[in-house]
């Protein structure tokens, strides 16, 4: 894996949208900080991330989480969350594992370095190749011994 000269983080690369302030900004960052570590692997300057909240402090009311990266398709998380504080946190575990999952489908299935591991090998009976090896009696358990 390549390192990113300039990685992503929440702080760079947050807008907040309708129903936040600029001065929310800083204490959504903070809430969402547990996102730079799976942010880093993208460049600052090809991702995005907008917050925005539908009818705040209402009964109804929705929060929305965008994250464009380059290259990817957009990704859209939302939580109906009644407190605002536990509809941030919804959105921001419901994106990280998103790009988890997004990740995961873009690595190779058929990984050469994986293939090239050798099984563990255990001692071969040569004379009944079918035979399950013996039991190790220093290894049994205090209901049989």
């Amino acid at each position: 894996m390549s390192a990113v000269a300039n990685p992503a983080t929440v702080a760079e690369c947050l807008r907040v949208g309708a129903g936040f302030s600029q001065g929310d900004r800083n204490w959504i960052a903070e809430q969402f900080a547990t996102l730079d570590a799976r942010l880093a692997s993208f460049h600052a300057d090809a991702t995005e991330l907008e917050v925005s909240v539908k009818d705040r402090e209402a009964r109804g009311q929705k929060v929305t989480l965008e994250c464009w990266i380059a290259g990817r398709q957009k990704i859209v998380t939302t939580s109906g969350e009644e407190d605002l504080h536990a509809a941030l946190n919804d959105v921001r575990d419901d994106l990280r594992r998103r790009l988890n999952d997004a990740k995961t489908r873009q690595e190779p299935r058929h990984n050469k370095h994986l293939r090239d591991v050798n099984p563990p090998q255990g001692p071969v009976d040569t004379e009944e190749p079918d035979a399950l090896p013996a039991a190790d009696p220093s290894r049994a358990d205090a209901e049989t011994a």
